[in-house]
């Protein structure tokens, strides 16, 4: 459907509701209906503000167009491809009777209808002598340019003579301008020449193209095509070429802004995270452009200029609030018969987007008790591909219309890619739907699967990621069941009230507790410390890996089964109550520290808990710099303790009379398996029925290499310059610690291979 040709041709209209669903082609337009009168309000101001101070002007000047979309667009909006090209060679007479030409090598022909001149360089002695006279444009009727002399020509590029087409060419227009040479356009807005280019007037650029080349070849001023790479401008929203015209637009003076947005980051106003992209938001902003913020399109905040109908000069008109404003300065100056008409043209996007921060609070009322209250506001979350698009344009409105930077820390995350690394599109077909995913996958299990990613890198997202945390749900959710059925009934006022008496907060009542309890309450203080630190300093991927770790290697597979001794084995209530208190007290600041990541299942789990006063998103964060024994917590990891029989049985799934500890190797060592778990802990294993020597050598064989692998990753990423000085120390930090660590298990693992192979040895 044709927007244009359903409301009419001329002057567009944003007056009233534009509301239009066009059900068959699944198209919504919308207009201003649904727009906040308070923050087009804002807008308007917005606008009305930086024209009073001088930083909004109108002018002529090249735009990158959108032949597709009638539309001009941003510097940003304009995605550069390397595509294959050709390089067309073409005959430039030199004027005065001679038989001389000039060879021009250029990748678009049909711009020469738009030639002001042929330049080459100062040095170029092979062109020296024409330098001063005129050279005649090929298909033009015997149009002369002048040929110059400038710098600016690179004397390597095709034959080292550049046409000047300054109409449709961002280096040409800057060298027109410095040179005073005119501007000449030769294309209309939808992308057909224009009559510049006489008999090819109507055609499309590219056909143009195709029958200019034909009619050089039959005139014999055709030289040569060759192949050759170009950097393509794209538009980022509909992918047609771009095409750089001079055109009449309204334009935002940047450099002012720019400077006070420098400046907060310089002084530490503000906090780009990853750091990295701090010098990314500097070198853009220092080399900023004037930005053009008006559009031709149908939807968007009109432009608040009105002209006078019937005065054909432009370059005077009226910036005001409002129609009735407008109308009544202009009778004022010009007289009561006069008329008004707004400016047809919108704003960008991004210009009203620049201003969310504070024009979603009541800007520019600054006593409104949003504003007053929430801006400015701590930090923002978005993605590192709109760094400049909104985040840099937010910064400077913010500093520009409140004196203030609207927040304290920007956090960039990275994007989401199919599990390949490719950018989703509907053209590879790998564009995935997150309401699909989420039916597949769950709400939880796909947001952590996102939270987990490194900030400012973008994300693979594969279904192995999903199933794992899918699966990872699935394991809380077991947990929280298993719980359910080990605590006391709700109706259980004395046994609540037991559990309600024991504090962990003090080191006395924490080395009271058995050593499971002690080292899982021990584990658990020590992750909240690291969890919050990680939180402040928003390395949300660490915060989730920490959690995933504790709460599924140490909790799950580790505690909830020494729990089962003492509830189900024990024969003692106050034992049992000791395992209960610890469970709960575990499971639920488990389910706080994992609530910003998953907050569905854990809200969930948490209000199905008996006895809780308060919804999961209202609780208290859990207490730091709570007491830890890591003593105990070495103890338990290695299985030290006498009394802890039962316990040991149980993980092992051992019976509990082939369990002795002792404090010297038994009689039939020869005969056993020995291992050295750590420093102080040996285990010897009988063969006799219990050990598949070849089965484990093959398991730890297999194993060892996956280690290996592992282990020189992390090596390769320790080896890189790039990842040491890029990378956060506490990143570097922790996969050194992780190397070590590896290396360790591999050494260790290697000498139970050593030692198992020597023992097939022995007993063959």
């Amino acid at each position: 459907m044709n927007l244009k040709n359903e409301f009419g041709s001329g002057k567009r209209s944003m007056v009233g509701p534009l509301l239009i669903r066009l059900r068959d082609l699944g198209l919504l337009v919308t207009g201003l209906e649904n727009v906040s009168p308070s923050m087009s309000r804002a807008v308007i101001e917005a606008f009305i503000r930086l024209h009073e101070k001088g930083l909004i002007y109108q002018g002529s000047y090249m735009v990158n167009w959108s032949p597709k979309l009638q539309t001009a667009v941003s510097d940003l909006e304009v995605e550069y491809s390397e595509e294959p090209g050709t390089l067309y060679y073409i005959k430039y007479r030199v004027a005065g009777g001679s038989s001389d030409f000039l060879t021009i090598a250029t990748t678009r022909p049909e711009t020469l209808f738009g030639d002001v001149a042929i330049a080459v360089h100062p040095q170029d002695e092979r062109y020296s002598k024409y330098v001063g006279k005129m050279a005649i444009v090929p298909m033009t009727y015997g149009r002369h340019v002048p040929i110059i002399s400038d710098k600016y020509v690179d004397k390597d590029f095709g034959t080292g003579v550049l046409k000047i087409s300054p109409g449709h060419d961002h280096n040409d227009y800057v060298l027109a301008r410095k040179l005073g040479l005119p501007i000449l356009n030769v294309m209309n807005k939808d992308g057909t020449l224009n009559e510049v280019a006489g008999l090819y007037c109507g055609l499309d650029r590219f056909e143009a193209r195709k029958k200019l080349w034909s009619d050089l070849e039959e005139t014999d001023l055709a030289v040569k095509m060759e192949p050759h790479s170009l950097r393509v401008p794209r538009s980022q929203r509909g992918g047609e070429v771009i095409e750089p015209l001079v055109s009449k637009q309204w334009f935002v003076t940047m450099q002012p802004l720019a400077e006070k947005a420098l400046l907060a980051v310089e002084k530490g106003e503000l906090t780009i995270i990853p750091e990295r992209f701090e010098k990314i938001y500097n070198h853009w902003l220092t080399n900023i452009k004037d930005w053009c913020i008006s559009r031709q399109l149908w939807w968007g905040h009109r432009i608040p200029v009105w002209y006078i109908v019937g005065n054909d000069c432009e370059e005077e008109y009226i910036v005001a609030r409002s129609a009735e404003e407008a109308l009544m300065r202009a009778r004022d100056k010009y007289g009561k018969d006069v008329e008004v008409y707004q400016d047809p043209d919108v704003l960008d996007t991004w210009f009203s987007s620049a201003l969310w921060p504070f024009s979603t609070l009541g800007w520019p009322d600054e006593l409104a008790e949003d504003f007053k209250r929430f801006y400015p506001t701590t930090m923002l979350e978005t993605g590192h591909d709109i760094l400049f698009f909104w985040v840099a344009r937010m910064v400077m409105m913010g500093i520009e219309f409140t004196g203030t930077v609207p927040f304290s820390y920007v956090y960039l995350h990275g994007l989401i890619r199919d599990s390949q690394g490719r950018k989703m599109s509907k053209t590879l077909g790998n564009v995935i739907d997150p309401l699909d995913t989420i039916k597949e996958f769950g709400t939880d299990a796909l947001r952590f699967t996102l939270a987990l990613g490194t900030s400012g890198q973008d994300l693979n997202l594969s279904t192995e990621r999903l199933t794992a945390n899918k699966a990872f749900t699935n394991k809380l959710w077991n947990a929280g069941k298993f719980l359910l059925q080990v605590l006391p009934n709700r109706d259980n006022v004395s046994g609540w009230q037991n559990i309600e008496a024991c504090k962990f907060n003090t080191e006395g009542y924490l080395l009271r507790l058995p050593l499971p309890e002690c080292w899982v309450v021990s584990k658990l203080h020590m992750l909240i410390d690291a969890v919050t630190e990680s939180y402040n300093k928003f390395f949300f991927g660490d915060v989730g890996r920490e959690i995933y770790d504790f709460f599924w290697g140490d909790f799950a597979d580790w505690y909830i089964e020494a729990s089962k001794a003492r509830i189900y084995h024990s024969g003692d209530d106050s034992v049992a109550l000791v395992a209960q208190t610890v469970l709960l007290y575990v499971f639920e600041n488990i389910l706080k520290l994992l609530h910003p990541f998953m907050p569905f299942v854990t809200e969930e789990l948490w209000q199905a808990l008996p006895n809780r006063r308060e919804a999961l998103i209202i609780s208290s964060w859990p207490q730091t710099a709570l007491p830890r024994s890591t003593d105990l917590v070495k103890r338990f990891e290695n299985l030290q303790a006498l009394e802890e029989k039962e316990v040991l049985a149980l993980l092992s799934k051992l019976d509990l009379d082939n369990i002795h500890f002792a404090d010297s190797p038994p009689e039939d060592a020869k005969q056993s398996v020995h291992l050295i778990a750590s420093e102080g802990l040996e285990a010897y294993l009988p063969l006799a029925d219990m050990v598949d020597i070849s089965a484990e050598v093959q398991r730890l064989t297999k194993r060892l290499s996956k280690m290996q692998t592992e282990y020189e990753g992390l090596k390769a990423r320790l080896n890189s310059p790039k990842f040491i000085e890029k990378a956060p120390k506490d990143v570097v930090r922790g996969v050194q610690e992780k190397a070590a660590e590896a290396e360790e298990k591999i050494n260790l693992t290697k000498n139970r291979l050593a030692l198992l192979k020597s023992t097939v040895m022995l007993l063959q």
